[in-house]
C-alpha cells in the first residue's frame, strides 16, 4: 500500500526540502520504490536531485493543468533512485490558473493517483506557506511529516500548521493525520535547541522521532553538487542521520499497516 506524505511546515527555513530529498533517497536505498514530488515553485528538490529547473519540458504545473500525463512529468535521476515529479516557478502560474478550476483542492491527489499501485512512498515536498499548492499536497496525503527546527517559534508554528491539518481533516481529508516531528538543523550545545526540544517530546511526545537531524555541513553542500547527502557523502552524520529516520518511518508504517491503518 503506497504511503504518501506531505513535508510541510508553514514556516520556512526548517529543513522540509533537505528532509524530502534525503528522505526520498534513504528510502529508496532500502530498496523501496519512491516518487518525490517537488510542489514548491521554488524548485529547490529539483535542483538538489540534480536536474535543471530551468530547462524542464513537462513538470507538475503542467500536470495539475491537464496539459500532460503524471507519467509523461517523471523523471528518472542520474545520481539517486527514487524518481522526481519536478517543479519550476511555472507552477505559480499553474496554482493561480487552478484557483478558478473545479475541485482545485484534489488535482494533485487525482494526479497522483496513477502511481499508487506502482510505488511504496510518494514524498510531497511543501511551500512554505498555506498556499493552494499546500492545501492540494495535505488533501493529496495520508500523512504530515513536519520538520520543526528547535528555536523560539517552533511551537507556536506547530501549532498553527495543527490548526490547518485538523481544518483538512474536517473539510476534504478525514484521513490525514501527523506522521512524525522531526527535530532539524540540531545544536546540542544550544540551550535553547535543549529546551524546546524538552518542550516537543513532553507536548507531542510518541509523535516526535527518536532521530534528530543535526546542523551538518554535508547536508548543507550537497544540494550545490545536485545530490542528496547520502550519495555526496555517506559517511557524514548528516547522511548517516537521514538514513535512521528512514528506518523510523518504515516502521511506523509497518505498525499502521498491522493495527489497519491507511497508507
Amino acid at each position: 500500500m503506497t504511503k504518501t506524505l506531505a513535508i510541510a511546515n508553514q514556516k520556512g527555513g526548517v529543513g522540509k526540502t533537505t528532509t524530502a530529498v534525503n528522505l526520498a533517497d534513504s528510502l529508496a536505498a532500502t530498496g523501496k520504490r519512491v516518487v518525490l514530488a517537488d510542489c514548491d515553485p521554488q524548485g529547490n528538490a529539483t535542483s538538489g536531485s540534480g536536474v535543471d529547473k530551468f530547462a524542464l519540458r513537462n513538470s507538475l504545473a503542467e500536470v495539475l493543468l491537464g496539459r500532460c500525463s503524471t507519467n509523461d512529468a517523471l523523471l528518472d535521476l542520474e545520481k539517486t533512485t527514487y524518481r522526481l515529479l519536478p517543479a519550476n516557478e511555472s507552477l505559480t502560474a499553474a496554482e493561480i490558473e487552478i484557483m478558478n478550476r473545479d475541485q482545485r483542492e484534489f488535482r494533485l491527489r487525482h494526479a497522483l493517483a496513477p502511481l499508487r499501485k506502482h510505488y511504496d512512498f510518494i514524498l510531497l515536498d511543501c511551500p512554505p506557506a498555506l498556499s493552494m499548492l499546500t492545501v492540494n499536497a495535505l488533501v493529496a496525503a495520508s500523512g504530515v511529516l513536519i520538520p520543526i527546527q528547535c528555536e523560539y517559534y517552533a511551537l507556536e508554528g506547530l501549532t498553527s500548521l495543527n490548526n490547518t491539518i485538523d481544518r483538512i481533516r474536517q473539510t476534504v481529508n478525514p484521513d490525514l493525520y501527523v506522521e512524525g516531528i522531526l527535530r532539524t538543523m540540531y545544536d546540542p550545545r544550544n540551550n535553547l535547541a535543549l529546551d524546546v526540544s524538552r518542550q516537543l517530546q513532553k507536548h507531542f511526545a510518541k509523535l516526535v522521532y527518536d532521530t534528530i537531524i543535526p546542523r551538518n555541513v554535508t547536508l548543507a553542500e550537497a544540494p550545490s553538487h545536485g545530490m542528496p547527502a547520502l550519495r555526496y557523502d555517506k559517511s557524514a552524520r548528516g547522511s548517516r542521520a537521514y538514513v535512521m529516520l528512514a528506518g523510523e518511518v518504515l516502521r511506523r508504517n509497518a505498525q499502521r499497516q498491522r493495527r489497519g491503518g491507511d497508507g
